[in-house]
């Protein structure tokens, strides 16, 4: 079993262990594995939110993103971070989960991931359908950014059984690559990727645009959106990349208080600044971002807010 996978397995077991909540003052928050981003943005979202909600408390625990909505369901955590894919298939009762998840509500979102997907420059991939019988790798199986590989070769008319697929962490992913063992990369992220900026320092790649499928892939998961790469993102990247992403965002239990939703709502918008110390690109983050319809329901306490400021949003 390798190191993610063990994560992911401990973030899950830690979720089911944990003791119901109680009410609004005793909050319990899943962010995501050690060595990640999710638990010093946890980190600063607590002491914000102890700060602005009268008697509120809260603890903060490991997880991954479907771990925390898998968690929040079943009443054994309050809020988290997710990724609105993943919250999305929660909704509708989609593999991995196998039932609809009525109690997850969105709260706001954070920021975007992107999914890239790299070929290697000299490898003769000048379209996705030139990878049959191919090598390409991809993180673990369950991986957020492995159900989006697989998503992108499925809107392509690929599946797995059409290539030689390796599910491995991001440094295997890149030696693979770098020895050509590999001829494509998917992977999904912030962005730049470091895996990406270590591949490019040895070999020369090049990253597809995704425009193309945008219509398939809505049809695999509603969540998916379009989003810019900026040109510069990458070395020799001269110009914006189109690019399937969706995002990082908040989730809570439905049944938490209506005006303690709303102060944490209203004390992450802000409170930018603050957050972006541990990922930037909350930094320019606005109420209709934080809004985006991503396909999850909004918590009331959140569409309080949104209101306040000139943002209608569904709550159910």
């Amino acid at each position: 079993m390798t190191l993610q996978v063990k994560t992911a397995a401990i973030a899950l077991a830690a979720a089911l262990a944990l003791p119901v909540s109680a009410g609004a003052s005793d909050i319990k928050m899943m962010t995501g594995p050690q060595g990640g981003s999710w638990i010093p943005l946890g980190g600063q979202l607590k002491d914000l939110w102890e700060k602005s909600v009268s008697g509120m408390k809260v603890q903060v625990f490991p997880g991954a993103g479907i771990a925390n909505v898998r968690g929040i369901e079943e009443g054994k955590a309050d809020v988290g971070l997710a990724n609105s894919i993943s919250t999305a298939d929660a909704m509708s009762g989609r593999a991995p989960f196998n039932k609809p998840h009525g109690n997850v509500c969105n709260v706001a979102s954070l920021y975007p991931q992107y999914f890239q997907f790299v070929v290697l420059a000299d490898a003769g991939i000048n379209k996705v359908s030139d990878l049959k019988g191919k090598a390409i790798t991809t993180q673990q199986r369950g991986n957020t950014g492995e159900v989006i590989t697989r998503h992108f070769l499925e809107a392509h008319g690929l599946k797995y059984s059409d290539l030689k697929v390796s599910f491995v962490g991001y440094t295997d992913s890149v030696n693979q690559m770098k020895d050509g063992h590999a001829v494509a990369f998917g992977l999904n992220t912030q962005a730049p990727a470091g895996a990406v900026m270590d591949l490019q320092a040895a070999r020369e790649i090049r990253m597809l645009e995704q425009t193309d499928i945008y219509d398939q892939m809505l049809k695999l998961n509603p969540s998916y959106k379009m989003i810019t790469l900026p040109k510069g993102t990458y070395p020799k990247q001269d110009k914006d990349l189109q690019v399937i992403g969706f995002f990082t965002h908040v989730v809570a239990s439905c049944k938490l208080p209506t005006d303690a939703v709303y102060t944490m709502t209203k004390t992450i918008a802000a409170n930018t600044k603050t957050l972006a110390t541990v990922a930037k690109d909350i930094a320019s983050l606005k109420p209709d971002a934080m809004a985006a319809d991503i396909g999850v329901k909004f918590h009331p306490g959140a569409a309080k807010y949104y209101k306040e400021v000139g943002i209608d949003v569904k709550t159910n």
